[in-house]
């Protein structure tokens, strides 16, 4: 039996540099040893270099995600891919907003069609914690749940990963796959998702990002088993979000890009040329969809943007820059603030700290996505010009710019945030602790 899962964060030492190594790994389901043995030979391989030069990462792909896409998608298909499916089903939402809306009454509508039973799982709310998670997980326990359909936005969806996972597990999940990373010989529950909200692109991964309140500790784990069997993305579903959650996703859905556009390797390749069409295509659908936020082809492509960001095409032999990403989830475990909301504050004054470090290619994002000229500009002035367009761009479409718009009290303790955030390698240059929270206190 093959078994399929990804290895992340090992470093290895070339000229003096540590860098990130991300594989997916296929190994035999055989003894420790053997497995460890396998484990020990991926450690031992480096990004490829040749001649001073980073070249593309190996790479296995497989997105086990089927989409469907467009108006009329869930009435469409729901009832026909529950009916693949066990008899009860655990239908997952947020805080009621699809109750409003008319979402709530079609899918329920479509999984009575196809004769199943219903358990509802509401109130996931954003920044999904880990006690919702066993809540889930005991829910689904108890009525022999075959089949979970998630109904909303990243955070329901991230949520219900967890939920299929541990509802079946019985050791405990948050230390064996969520704290650190391990290896899943177990099958979770079948998971679907109708997508409301855009942003995370959490609709076709397994990635999941839940919070531990009483250890203040948020973390992310991508585990291709979790992949949604099927994603319902309906742009029209999207019509009823608030102006507030429109451009915290599509900033987020951007930083999601960003994360792999600046990072190794800088050789041209294929997944840098899609990310800086995305991004271009984000940031003009966003300032579309700001001015008739029911304009259906800007909302349309901010969906499939959002899609596009987190299915892992743009990844494909890069790595990944999520030290900002990581100082949010630790500022978000000790604030209430949203996800996107915090990268819109942070990620501007980020990579003004870094930029000096890769100005060919800070250079090449300010020209190929934001248009800027470079006639008569050095690099380093080119590539500060493309990082404020960033800045002036969160402006613009009303998100906030520092922490205390955020609500975020000059008392909060900054340093330890500071100090707990995880500093992952992968990035145009590692941070220190001091250094990040030098950036936490340039943002209030």
């Amino acid at each position: 039996m093959l078994v399929t899962y990804n290895l992340k964060v090992y470093t290895n030492k070339l000229n003096e540099t540590s860098v990130e190594v991300s594989f997916s790994l296929y190994y035999r389901k055989d003894s420790k040893a053997q497995k460890q043995e396998g484990m020990d030979k991926m450690r031992c391989q480096p990004m490829m270099q040749q001649e001073g030069r980073w070249h593309m990462n190996n790479f296995i792909f497989e997105n086990t995600t089927r989409t469907y896409f467009g108006k009329g998608c869930v009435k469409e298909y729901l009832t026909c891919l529950a009916g693949q499916y066990g008899n009860n089903v655990l239908f997952a939402y947020g805080e009621g907003s699809i109750k409003k809306n008319g979402i709530y009454e079609e899918v329920i509508k479509s999984l009575e069609k196809a004769g199943k039973n219903i358990i509802e799982f509401p109130g996931i709310a954003s920044k999904p914690t880990y006690s919702k998670v066993l809540e889930g997980a005991e829910l689904a326990r108890k009525n022999r749940v075959e089949l979970i359909v998630a109904v909303g936005g990243g955070s329901v969806m991230d949520c219900c990963k967890a939920v299929s996972m541990a509802a079946v597990y019985e050791g405990d999940l948050w230390d064996d796959f969520i704290a650190r990373p391990g290896i899943m010989e177990f099958e979770p529950i079948p998971l679907g998702v109708v997508v409301t909200t855009s942003g995370t692109g959490s609709a076709m991964n397994g990635s999941s990002v839940i919070t531990n309140k009483a250890l203040k500790i948020r973390s992310g784990r991508d585990y291709p088993k979790c992949s949604p069997r099927f994603a319902l993305m309906d742009p029209v579903y999207t019509y009823s979000e608030t102006e507030r959650q429109m451009v915290s996703g599509g900033l987020a859905t951007l930083s999601h890009m960003m994360e792999n556009y600046f990072t190794k390797p800088d050789e041209n390749n294929v997944s840098d040329d899609i990310s800086e069409a995305l991004m271009r295509s984000t940031i003009l659908n966003l300032k579309t969809a700001v001015e008739n936020p029911q304009d259906y082809t800007a909302k349309s492509n901010l969906m499939w943007e959002a899609a596009m960001a987190g299915n892992h095409i743009m990844k494909l032999g890069k790595q990944a820059d999520i030290q900002c990403r990581q100082m949010e989830y630790q500022l978000s475990a000790y604030t209430n603030c949203s996800d996107g909301e915090g990268i819109a504050v942070l990620q501007p004054v980020y990579l003004r700290h870094i930029y000096r470090d890769d100005c060919v290619k800070f250079k090449r994002f300010a020209v190929n996505v934001w248009g800027i000229s470079d006639i008569g500009k050095t690099d380093e002035e080119t590539a500060c010009a493309g990082v404020e367009a960033l800045a002036s761009f969160v402006r613009n479409v009303g998100l906030p710019a520092t922490l205390q718009e955020l609500g975020v009290d000059q008392s909060i303790e900054l340093k330890k945030i500071a100090d707990s955030c995880v500093i992952p390698a992968g990035s145009v240059r590692r941070l220190t602790q001091e250094e990040i929270l030098g950036i936490f206190r340039e943002c209030m």
